[in-house]
This record gives C-alpha cells, structure tokens and sequence, in this order.
C-alpha cells in the first residue's frame, strides 16, 4: 500500500473519530477543564514531605532550626496547586463554574487546616504497624518502605477532600495509589485510628464501609458489596452496602466480607472466608479444616 493509500485510510477514520455518533454515545466530547494526576502526584509528594519530614527530601528539611522554614513552604505550595486542581474537579461536570475560583480557594485552606489531623492519624497508622507486623523494625522502616502507609495517606487526603465536597479529585488520588501499591481503598471509606494492612496487595475496601479503630486487614482481603440497589431507571444507587468493621477486628488475607453487615469488636476473620453474616463481638471464625481423601491416587 502506497503511502498515500495509508493517509487516505486515515483521513476516513479521522471523519469516523471526529464526530457525535450513536456507536459512541457513552463517550461525551468533554470541553471543561480537568485536573491534572501530575499535579496532584506532585501535591501528596509535598504533602509526604510535611507528614514525614526527613523521609523523602533532604537532611536540612528535617533539622529543627530549619523545619518551620521548610513546612511553611510547602504548605503555601499545596495551597496553590491544590486549590487550582479543586477548581479544575468543580468546572469538570459543572454546568457553569463562575464562582468556582473562589470555592476552590476555601477548600484548599480549609483542606490545610486538616493536615495536622491526618499527620496525627498517620502517626497511629504507622504504630499499629509496629504492634502488628514482627518484621517491622522501626518506625522508620515502616514510613520509608511499607506501601500500606503511602496507601492509608492517599486516600486519608482524598477522604478529607471528599468530605470538603471536591469531585473528580479524590478518587483521582486513591487511584493513584492504588496503581503503584495494588491497594484499593475508596475514598468514600471511614477509617479509624491505629489502622494496618500487612502486605495488602490484592486488597478492597469500598466507598460505604467503616471501619473502627485498631482494626488490622492482610492482603487480598475484600470489603465488599453483595448486591446493589437500583433506581427506577436500573442505575445503581449509592447507599450504605459495605461493611462495618467494629474495634479491634483482624481479618486475614482473601477473607471476602460482604454487604451492609457489622463484625463485632475484638473480633476475628479467618484466611479465605466467604462472609455475609453479622458477626457477634470476640468471635472467630475460621475455614474448615480440609479432609485429606487418602484414596485419591494420580
């Protein structure tokens, strides 16, 4: 085929692709601003720098004559990107996004003024992975190389940012994490304090669920929805469909627990268990023991 006969070729898909059709009526043409995920990797590596200074910059960040300094900085650096990119998130499926600029400039301080919270509710974070975790060997350890804390960080931001009412962007950066880490926790979720995840990867928490304090999940483990409510139009409804893991609950790794059902405090899930019951508080429950046929020959 000649080099013209390939433009041609070209020049009918450029028509096809070009135009509103009926074949692609779920795929709108969207002509609003839309965040940026460089923006917003660029914003939780800042706020990495803030939560656990010393870490991920340099030595002088950390040293106490110079940490004001430096916090000071990136604070006023995420405000700037951040409200920019939560004015982005308002005009994504706004009809109009006029008063936007100064919406978007409220929520990024007030989004600042919730960072301390989240700093304390890291520092619980990374102490229960201590209690928990036997090869965990410092505080230290945990912070610069367990994938959990960077998971429990993203989407403890992206949960503030939720509840300050910013579209788009929340589940923008939970999703970030999930890509790098393989832990998918929806932003939606509410997660108390002293919360690990050993391993994690495999694992699911949805938008509906809450979970308590001290609670401890390993990888694969799922907390899910069992079935959806629909609308009189068959779309799905978001309501309440996750579960409710109560206090000092652990739940071991492939473990499914489904729909809008509570696991009592001080409880304990099994590896591999397919769960859509209450449980009661102090409980166990554990998969059978496997029956080994001695019978079966290859």
């Amino acid at each position: 085929m000649s080099r013209a006969d390939i433009l041609e070729q070209i020049k009918k898909n450029v028509e096809k692709l070009s135009v509103s059709d009926a074949h692609y009526a779920y795929i709108p043409l969207h002509q609003k601003p839309s965040p940026s995920v460089a923006s917003l990797e660029e914003i939780m590596h800042v706020l990495r720098l803030v939560i656990f200074p010393g870490f991920f910059g340099t030595e002088q960040e950390a040293q106490t004559e110079s940490i004001r300094y430096y916090t000071g900085v990136y604070l006023e650096k995420i405000y700037d990107l951040l409200q920019e990119q939560i004015y982005y998130g308002l005009c994504f499926e706004a009809e109009a996004c006029c008063d936007s600029k100064q919406r978007a400039s409220d929520i990024a301080i007030a989004f600042v003024n919730k960072i301390p919270h989240i700093k304390y509710l890291l520092s619980t974070d990374v102490k229960a992975m201590l209690d928990t975790d036997p090869a965990a060997n410092s505080a230290s350890e945990v912070i610069f190389s367990y994938p959990a804390i960077s998971a429990i960080l993203h989407q403890r931001v992206a949960h503030e940012l939720l509840l300050l009412g910013v579209p788009v962007i929340p589940r923008i950066i939970t999703e970030i994490a999930h890509s790098k880490t393989g832990i998918d926790i929806h932003p939606g979720a509410q997660i108390g304090e002293y919360f690990s995840i050993d391993h994690g990867t495999g694992l699911v928490i949805g938008g509906t669920t809450i979970i308590g304090n001290h609670v401890c999940l390993y990888q694969g483990v799922t907390l899910g929805a069992k079935s959806f409510t629909f609308d009189e139009e068959g779309l799905p409804v978001d309501v309440p469909r996750h579960p409710i893991i109560e206090d000092n609950v652990t739940i071991y790794s492939n473990a499914s627990v489904l729909g809008r059902i509570t696991i009592g405090h001080d409880s304990v899930i099994g590896g591999n268990i397919w769960l859509t019951h209450d449980v009661p508080p102090y409980s166990k429950v554990l998969q059978t023991r496997a029956i080994e046929d001695k019978t079966f020959r290859v």
